[in-house]
């Protein structure tokens, strides 16, 4: 991944927060006829390994599970806040002109070499993590043991487990760095006024990069 040295993205904790509260990765990887894309809700083990393990499944009839290679390389993508960036919103707008759109946007790619997982004690502490992590926000949490265990049993036949120590995680953090000051807050103002949640968001993200960059610098 291309990465402007304004953006990059490097501490660890921030980048395991991005992945707790958007798991849902873009998992690449090599399969026998070329890449292979899925999209997987991973959970995030910050226990093992320098840069954490990531776990999840995948249905037994997805044959990627299959084609994993045992050295092959593969990144798992997870896409953080984002929102287009309108040149309107900029005082050089009215200044100079010399403006154009942009996207900001936080993402963490996770690298490492995947590998299957069919063991059922591994499969049934995987779901149980995993839904406790989703379910913590229900009034009545769900958990796997309130299904049946023969029901239980068949689920997991029908799923394969996959498990991918991070080897190397990368970080980018687009938000706005490189316009002037002026522009920059006048993006925060103008992500404010809209309609959405994620633009919002997106505005937190510039105003907190504005004011580590003043602190920073004093």
């Amino acid at each position: 991944m291309y990465v402007n040295p304004l953006h990059r993205l490097t501490d660890r904790e921030a980048l395991f927060a991005l992945m707790a509260s958007h798991p849902l990765g873009a998992w690449v990887c090599h399969g026998q006829t070329g890449l292979v894309a899925n999209h997987v809700p991973f959970l995030l083990d910050r226990t093992r390994g320098p840069f954490g393990t990531l776990i999840g499944h995948v249905s037994r009839a997805n044959t990627v599970w299959r084609e994993l290679g045992a050295t092959a390389p593969t990144v798992v993508m997870f896409q953080g806040t984002q929102s287009y960036i309108s040149p309107g919103w900029y005082p050089g707008k009215a200044k100079h002109g010399e403006v154009v759109p942009t996207w900001n946007y936080a993402v963490a790619h996770a690298h490492g070499v995947a590998r299957a997982v069919e063991d059922r004690d591994w499969l049934f502490d995987m779901l149980t993590r995993l839904t406790g992590v989703h379910e913590a926000l229900q009034p009545v949490p769900w958990a796997v043991a309130d299904a049946p265990v023969p029901f239980m049993d068949k689920m997991m036949r029908a799923i394969v487990g996959i498990e991918i120590p991070i080897d190397r995680l990368e970080g980018k953090l687009k938000v706005s760095q490189d316009e002037a000051l002026p522009d920059r807050i006048g993006t925060v103002h103008g992500l404010r006024e809209q309609a959405c949640d994620t633009a919002r968001a997106m505005a937190a993200l510039v105003k907190n990069a504005i004011d580590s960059q003043a602190k920073g610098g004093s």
